[in-house]
């Protein structure tokens, strides 16, 4: 993939038809953690092949745990240790993965050694203090290198015996969820308080979920706490599911054009919380419908269709990977949309809101940057609407322009999007799509392309 500026062709039509995203990251990667700490052979199929996943490949294997990667067959056979850490000293390069260095150092806190954890120089403005904290409330010696409790990570363990512990949970769930999924491994178990308010809830009912798939119990004793007794992880044979969050880009470019989109695999039993998005484009005004079969999760899907046409008021700390895609759907609609609570996502892989911001007024957009979110609003009635025959008019007061990514797949991905209906978009370091997502170019190109019309 080149780094060159991406041009993206504008629709011809309304965008029409199906897809099945590649695996989620954050169910591959919950599902490596489990199945390493587990007794005996996991097989994941499904699994997502991207730099999340290879990074949190590759640093497991460097803490000793077997793995093979079938990486085109989306499949990987996980060796599980027991709940031991084989290696007593390892340094783990986390690349631009949070996800990888916040459940790899609490995984490293079972050890008996000392390691090392870092990762790009945005990782290195990425606070991990919290979890930290609690990893040095029951008894690990974990200490950062970087202004601020931010990477790179240095972690001196004699094993981890657990007991009860505090994180605070306003800056990431993952922070807890890393906790949970080490504590069966515990001689004493765990109880984890959450302090102040969790974000992105829905990423913790899918660590529970996730663990419970491998044997493992996770009780909720109430609002602010958990209860995970000591125990063990067992080997499974684990089908991962599409990735909703990368589901949003497709089911956005319907609500854009105005045309159709089915996500297949994905329903409102799934386990990602970011399956949301599309009731979020039906308070929008598009057409929502759930197709779920009875015991066959990978046979269920979802269509949207027609276009989003109102702005909407709305609190996406739920489905805050999402916040971009909404967003460049706003700029489409009819009236304003303000997009609230999520303050947390300005320590993504980059600010999800100021560097947001930026970017679509970049596009010609009129954006109001908030503490916790974004209110944008549209050039015009008239300029908002979409000609039910035709994806190729743009909107009041948008035009193109090289749109900047920040190293950061999300925003390269939802950003594109604007180009569907605006000409001479282009989008900067188009590889940063890798991440998570390393072929969706063509799967956008094969969804939005149409012939020439005779």
């Amino acid at each position: 993939m080149t780094t060159d500026a991406l041009e993206i062709p504008v629709c011809r039509a309304p965008v029409r038809g199906k897809i099945r995203p590649p695996g989620s990251k954050s169910i591959t990667n919950r599902a490596l953690v489990c199945a390493a700490l587990a007794e005996g052979t996991s097989t994941l199929s499904g699994a997502l092949d991207s730099q999340d996943t290879r990074v949190m490949v590759d640093g497991l294997r460097a803490l000793g745990i077997g793995l093979d990667t079938d990486w085109s067959a989306g499949r990987i056979v996980v060796h599980g240790s027991g709940g031991r850490i084989p290696a007593t000293a390892a340094t783990l390069d986390c690349a631009a993965s949070g996800t990888t260095i916040r459940f790899l150092a609490a995984v490293c806190g079972l050890g008996h050694g000392t390691y090392r954890l870092d990762g790009t120089a945005r990782m290195r403005k990425r606070p991990i203090g919290d979890l930290l904290d609690a990893l040095q409330s029951l008894g690990v010696e974990a200490s950062t290198e970087s202004p601020g409790g931010c990477p790179p990570v240095a972690i001196h363990s004699a094993g981890m015996p657990g007991g009860a512990t505090t994180v605070r949970g306003g800056t990431s769930s993952q922070f807890a969820s890393a906790l949970a999924m080490v504590a069966p491994c515990t001689p004493a178990g765990m109880t984890i308080d959450f302090e102040g308010r969790l974000v992105s809830l829905p990423y913790l009912e899918m660590t529970r979920r996730v663990m419970a798939d491998f044997g493992a119990a996770c009780h909720v004793a109430g609002p602010t706490r958990w209860s995970i007794p000591s125990g063990r992880y067992r080997g499974q044979t684990y089908a991962i599911e599409p990735d909703a969050s990368a589901a949003s880009y497709f089911l956005a470019a319907a609500a854009i054009t105005g045309g159709s989109v089915t996500v297949e695999g994905l329903s409102r039993r799934s386990m990602q919380g970011d399956v949301a998005f599309a009731e979020a484009l039906h308070r929008m005004g598009c057409a929502l419908e759930w197709h779920e079969s009875g015991n066959d999760p990978a046979a269920d899907s979802v269509s949207v269709s027609g276009r989003a046409s109102h702005g909407i008021d709305i609190d996406m700390n739920a489905i805050s990977d999402t916040v971009p895609t909404l967003a460049v759907v706003a700029l489409f609609a009819d009236g304003p949309t303000t997009i609230r609570n999520v303050a947390h996502i300005r320590d993504k892989e980059t600010d999800r809101i100021g560097d947001l911001a930026c970017e679509l007024r970049r596009l010609g957009g009129a954006v109001t940057e908030h503490a916790d979110g974004l209110t944008i609003t549209p050039g015009g009635r008239e300029g908002g609407r979409q000609a039910e025959g035709g994806g190729g008019a743009g909107a009041a007061g948008l035009h193109g322009a090289i749109v900047q990514t920040y190293d950061d797949h999300r925003m390269a991905m939802s950003l594109a999007l604007v180009g569907l209906r605006v000409p001479g978009v282009h989008v900067a370091d188009p590889a940063c799509v890798g991440k998570t997502f390393p072929d969706y170019w063509d799967r956008l190109a094969a969804i939005t392309r149409r012939p020439d019309p005779a």
